[in-house]
């Protein structure tokens, strides 16, 4: 959002002093943003972190007398304390602070995850750790959306995550169950219409695709997350030529499935220890879906694609060299490769934009 409203104040200026837009037109523009911006000062930043440091606070005092404290007055101190959040909550809600309403919130959350564990160990409940986790994260979601609390949401798929990272790693499998939790907490993100957290659902699920190579085939399945990142980079781009309505959408299907793609790829010349002709051919390839990363994001004014592309592309080549360093030849032969490669690109690239920029001139 910080980002946004600077780039479009000095496009703001720039279409003022070309005359195309009035004086009032800005004022407006200018009156819209201030009352469609979020409260991201530092006042509800810091407590975000305040709410954190309290809740641990709680956690630590009933942990550490967990034995000299009565068990009635243990539930009264947990409960008080989970309700007396939400109470805050409501307080500054009321007063029109939604991020200080958001931080209360985080700590009830808190407090009502440390109640799962510490409820348990007072009656002796014996259960399946991830299922605590799983309460946990229904508890967030149910006040992220009763609530409008964003901040709730996200730390739900926060915990979503959590219990999908517990249950692969016991049962040494996919656990497909995490895609119906996901599934729930993006629902929220859209019907809160809360884009930074459609961008967590995208991090949150490309995670879980990259760990699909990790666990099927006995962890040698990297080719599908490579394909699977390639089909939602294609899917991003029909999206894009077809329904140019829904390009919103365009960046962050197409820089997931980058980064995917990317993953899935490193995983395949570096974990796998493929021939020196394949590790060439791999290399080679993935460098290829890099420059056109950046080509994509420079055509389409998408800096994220750019970036990506950039940084892919630095690690890419650090890798391989670190890979072939031992045989010189190799590593050079294939430098100059990528290199005459690469130059070979720009001098197409350049010949279309002088072509194009001629054709622009003679219209």
């Amino acid at each position: 959002m910080w980002g946004y409203q600077k780039r479009l104040a000095a496009d703001l200026s720039r279409w003022k002093a070309n005359g195309w837009l009035t004086d009032e037109g800005e004022a407006q523009i200018a009156r819209e943003l201030v009352s469609n911006r979020r409260n991201f000062g530092l006042a509800p930043a810091l407590g975000v972190l305040a709410s954190v440091l309290l809740a641990f606070a709680v956690m630590s005092f009933v942990a550490a007398h967990w034995q000299d404290i009565a068990r009635g007055a243990r539930l009264v101190i947990l409960f008080a304390s989970m309700w007396t959040g939400y109470a805050v909550a409501g307080m500054f809600g009321a007063r029109g602070q939604s991020g200080m309403s958001d931080a209360a919130i985080l700590f009830a959350v808190a407090v009502f995850g440390a109640s799962i564990a510490l409820i348990s160990q007072m009656f002796h409940i014996d259960g399946h750790a991830p299922d605590g986790v799983a309460l946990w994260a229904a508890g967030a979601l149910l006040s992220g959306v009763l609530l409008r609390s964003n901040a709730a949401v996200a730390f739900a798929m926060g915990l979503v995550a959590v219990w999908g990272a517990l249950e692969t790693f016991e049962r040494a499998a996919v656990f497909w169950p995490f895609l119906l939790g996901w599934a729930a907490v993006s629902a929220a993100f859209l019907w809160q219409r809360w884009r930074p957290g459609l961008h967590l659902s995208a991090l949150a699920v490309s995670a879980f695709v990259i760990a699909l190579g990790y666990v099927l085939s006995d962890g040698h399945d990297h080719a599908l997350v490579v394909a699977l990142g390639l089909m939602a980079v294609v899917s991003g781009l029909a999206i894009e030529r077809f329904e140019p309505a829904w390009h919103v959408a365009v960046e962050p299907v197409v820089g997931y499935g980058l980064m995917t793609t990317f993953a899935g790829a490193m995983a395949l010349q570096f974990g796998e220890n493929p021939s020196g002709v394949a590790l060439i051919v791999m290399a080679s390839l993935t460098l290829l879906v890099l420059i056109g990363s950046i080509a994509y994001g420079m055509s389409t004014r998408r800096p994220s694609a750019i970036w990506l592309g950039y940084l892919g592309f630095s690690i890419e080549i650090l890798a391989l060299y670190a890979k072939t360093v031992g045989t010189i030849l190799g590593t050079s032969l294939f430098f100059l490769v990528a290199g005459v490669l690469v130059a070979a690109l720009a001098a197409l690239a350049w010949r279309l934009a002088h072509r194009s920029a001629e054709s622009e001139r003679s219209s």
